[in-house]
């Protein structure tokens, strides 16, 4: 059995209307949980979220900008990483660009045959896919889809469709998009020989699951044991926990919402969104990140239903040392956990009690411009 390298690198996406260069590689310690600056590859505006290809030689980017190639769109780029990277050297090498279709794109993944890269467009309120050349660059889109229909109940943010993230299943045929501004997760089967989208195929079950009002989801993740799946609403500072089988009926799967839990503690009034949401590797815990709270939430699983409870641990929402945690990551061991915090320009590092799922800071802190994506190698 392969095991995971100790001191992987690390790429971090950035915003950069201020001092970032671009996409940030680093050199995870395995021992330390800090990160040590390799490189940095400039070029992109906003190049915010990141993708690796499965076979961990190409790197994507969503640009997350309004405008590209005079037209009303995002970018997305591909970038191949230095083979040498593994032992040292941590280059991005351009290939090349196109367009998204849809302005400000905020998610990317590349699906499990490596053939494709699928995007969310946030402001846009679309989706697509671009195929991937064999030498990992980008060609024109092979399906646009643009969300229509009904908008949520908060005014200021759910004016219309907001695609907000993008997630293939771990069979490469459904795709699970939550849409912030129609308070819906959007479901389409992926056709991975032609990389396209379509809603499933049935008359009497609509290709999408409804969230509470105003709920706002954000990003979607799965559980290990694949019969459970999580949203964050960004608007409703929660989590939906979902029944879910891939495999219950010939035309569409299987998606139930069986639980929603706040993310924030007891009388916390200031505003507050959440960003982030990842399953650790064990299965045992769920974390969420709050913006305003400025906090990540830990949860314990219930292996039976897949349902949250706080953990029994003095403190379940553990403070991010910085300001607007917008992403985190999971290191490939499970032993740490690397909080972005966009708006004090920082990566901070915490160790995962393997028994409890408590966090706890290293000492360690990155110093990156407006991190948004942070991304394991």
């Amino acid at each position: 059995m392969t095991q995971p390298n100790p001191n992987p690198l690390v790429f971090i996406g950035t915003y950069t209307q201020t001092t970032s260069d671009g996409i940030y590689v680093c050199r995870f310690d395995g021992e330390s949980g800090g990160l040590e600056p390799v490189s940095v590859v400039s070029g992109a505006e906003n190049p915010s979220f990141l993708a690796l290809h499965p076979n961990g030689n190409f790197l994507y980017a969503a640009s997350e900008v309004q405008e590209f190639e005079g037209e009303r769109q995002g970018a997305l780029y591909a970038y191949a990483i230095d083979p040498l990277s593994q032992h040292g050297a941590g280059r991005l090498e351009f290939i090349n660009s196109i367009g998204s279709g849809g302005q400000g794109p905020c998610h990317v993944r590349v699906d499990a045959t490596g053939r494709f890269l699928l995007a969310a467009n946030y402001h846009g309120g679309s989706v697509c896919v671009a195929p991937i050349g064999e030498d990992g660059g980008l060609q024109p889109l092979s399906c646009f889809i643009q969300h229509e229909g009904a908008s949520g109940v908060n005014p200021a943010r759910q004016d219309r469709a907001h695609a907000h993230s993008i997630n293939p299943d771990a069979q490469n045929r459904w795709v699970y998009v939550p849409d912030l501004g129609q308070d819906r997760v959007v479901i389409y089967e992926f056709d991975a020989e032609n990389g396209t989208l379509a809603p499933p195929q049935s008359v009497i079950w609509p290709p999408y699951v409804e969230a509470e009002p105003g709920a706002g989801p954000r990003h979607f993740a799965f559980h290990p044991d694949g019969r459970h799946a999580y949203a964050i609403n960004e608007l409703g500072s929660s989590i939906t926990t979902f029944d879910y089988d891939s495999d219950s009926g010939a035309h569409h799967p299987h998606l139930a919402a069986t639980q929603t839990v706040g993310t924030l503690p007891s009388g916390f009034a200031r505003a507050n969104t959440t960003a982030d949401i990842h399953v650790h590797p064990s299965g045992r815990f769920v974390y969420g990140s709050n913006r305003g709270h400025d906090s990540i939430a830990i949860f314990s699983v219930n292996a039976a239903t897949g349902g949250l409870t706080a953990p029994a641990i003095p403190r379940w929402h553990e403070p991010t040392r910085g300001m607007t945690p917008r992403n985190f990551a999971i290191d490939p061991s499970g032993e740490f956990l690397l909080a972005a915090n966009q708006d004090s320009d920082s990566v901070v590092s915490f160790r995962i009690d393997a028994e409890s799922g408590a966090l706890t800071p290293t000492g360690e802190v990155a110093d990156i411009p407006m991190p948004v994506c942070v991304r394991f190698s």
